[in-house]
């Protein structure tokens, strides 16, 4: 069962938290696309103690959904073993914060149905993002993207960057 906590949680005064800025990008949605995660680690007082930057790409026709949701996974999946360390992870696709802050729960009960009877898309990643999330403190909040936030500037040209690596191995791939 996943563990989740509020925005409004604070750390002991000692313990640290984690920060993750999310973002992902696709070249014509669908099209290759790449994901961007900014990871920060705060001490108690705020300053950051240490960052990370991390993208990736995929060159077969995917979505800005999907890499948004991969850059999540792979963000969390990324922090090793569960531990009750406070993560936030920031999204600029407010779907992760609604879906794992209650969505996610009332598809499972009604069998993977939204209220309108239809399948939620990207079960694949909804499983996997939930089970990355097992045994951990973690709040998902959402951000305006495109709005000055630092880090989730970051992640979006991190994002952006990987998407486009991501479109130059499909034509390298398709020259040969």
């Amino acid at each position: 069962m996943k563990t989740t906590t509020t925005r409004d949680d604070q750390p002991h005064s000692s313990q640290t938290r984690i920060e993750i800025y999310t973002d992902g990008s696709s070249i014509g949605n669908p099209g290759p696309g790449g994901y961007g995660i900014v990871t920060l680690r705060r001490a108690a007082d705020g300053g950051i103690v240490k960052e990370r930057e991390r993208s990736g790409f995929v060159a077969e026709p995917t979505t800005n959904i999907r890499m948004e949701m991969t850059a999540a996974c792979v963000a969390i999946e990324q922090l090793g073993v569960p531990s009750g360390e406070p993560v936030t992870v920031f999204c600029d696709l407010n779907l992760i914060p609604n879906a794992m802050n209650g969505w996610l729960a009332n598809w499972r009960a009604k069998g993977w149905k939204k209220s309108d009877g239809s399948a939620p898309p990207n079960r694949d990643l909804w499983d996997r993002l939930e089970a990355a999330v097992d045994g951990r403190n973690v709040a998902f909040v959402w951000v305006r993207g495109h709005n000055g936030a630092e880090h989730n500037e970051r992640a979006d040209k991190l994002a952006y960057r990987a998407a486009r690596k991501g479109e130059k191995a499909l034509w390298s791939g398709s020259q040969h």
